[in-house]
């Protein structure tokens, strides 16, 4: 579908006052203090990002099952690169980050060196030498520490459900980034279409296109990835205040969900998204008082890299 011209003018013009949007109804979550009302419905999606970054290593199977212990997560966020040998691997950057990782011999990796460690110019049974779980991230004081390795996206969908159907827990979402950008195709990176076709291949082996939502900052992706499978559910992912208009006219085609940076949302621009029949699911929210505001906003989901902060939006 051809995104129309006059979509959405002058969307992103500031970031308005919350209003209450409480409505009844039986599918209608209230939470309320003296100062606030809101209601929650029970579609909202809450997105556990990188699984759950702010209390164990990121994109690890541990993560995920962490986010998994707080029944409000729906959808679990995370990231894919590919290897050498063409396997999808969970990991934010195309290469192995000193911040958050060392080398199998348990040295550090130098951060002027770090890009240097290609994903794509490594099996897996290499990739899987590097720990990335065992330092200390200076941004997440709360992670717990463990050796851990980047898990396959295969591996993820098969532990993560055999997990579930032991813990009697519903059956999570997932909202896969395609790390691309036009710089990384062939280095770091395959070109777009086969990045989708890989990644695709390996939703479909596993029967979770029904669960599945692809995101991504680049347009070329979710292009090849609409052109590939035109009904996947598919989120464009927003850093810039430029406006929705002007976003959706460089994608092509309407997505499922808008998925901007949260400071750049308003109360406004989500009812404009929803008139256009586009779910609004912002990043990465931390603060619960911020959670509250977008809620008010009127928003579908949050994603955050603290599932335990959920539980405070109830303690006002």
């Amino acid at each position: 579908m051809q995104a129309p011209r006059l979509l959405i003018l002058g969307l992103f013009t500031g970031l308005l006052a919350c209003t209450d949007q409480s409505t009844e109804g039986s599918d209608q979550a209230t939470i309320s203090n003296e100062k606030t009302a809101m209601t929650i419905p029970e579609s909202f999606d809450w997105q556990g990002h990188r699984g759950a970054r702010g209390l164990m290593p990121e994109n690890t199977v541990p993560a995920m099952l962490k986010a998994l212990e707080y029944p409000e997560i729906t959808t679990l966020e995370l990231d894919v690169v590919i290897t050498k040998d063409d396997k999808v691997v969970l990991s934010h950057e195309p290469w192995i980050s000193s911040t958050i990782c060392q080398q199998p011999d348990g040295s550090l990796i130098p951060e002027d060196e770090e890009k240097t460690f290609r994903i794509f110019d490594m099996s897996y049974a290499e990739l899987r030498q590097f720990d990335c779980g065992s330092k200390t991230h200076p941004n997440f004081p709360e992670q717990e520490h463990m050796t851990v390795a980047k898990p396959l996206l295969d591996s993820v969908f098969i532990k993560v459900d055999a997990w579930c159907t032991a813990n009697n827990r519903a059956l999570p979402n997932y909202n896969i980034e395609l790390k691309s950008q036009p710089e990384y195709d062939g280095v770091l990176t395959p070109e777009p279409a086969l990045f989708a076709e890989l990644v695709l291949d390996v939703v479909r082996d596993a029967d979770m296109r029904e669960r599945v939502c692809i995101q991504s900052f680049d347009a070329r992706s979710l292009q090849a990835v609409h052109k590939l499978d035109p009904d996947l559910t598919t989120a464009w992912l927003v850093a810039d205040g430029e406006g929705i208009e002007a976003n959706l006219e460089e994608l092509g085609f309407l997505p499922t969900v808008y998925s901007p940076y949260y400071k750049l949302l308003s109360a406004n621009a989500v009812q404009k998204c929803h008139e256009q029949g586009l779910q609004v699911i912002p990043w990465t929210v931390n603060d619960p008082k911020e959670m509250k505001a977008l809620i008010q906003m009127g928003v579908d989901g949050i994603i955050t890299d603290y599932p335990n902060r959920i539980g405070e939006l109830e303690r006002g």
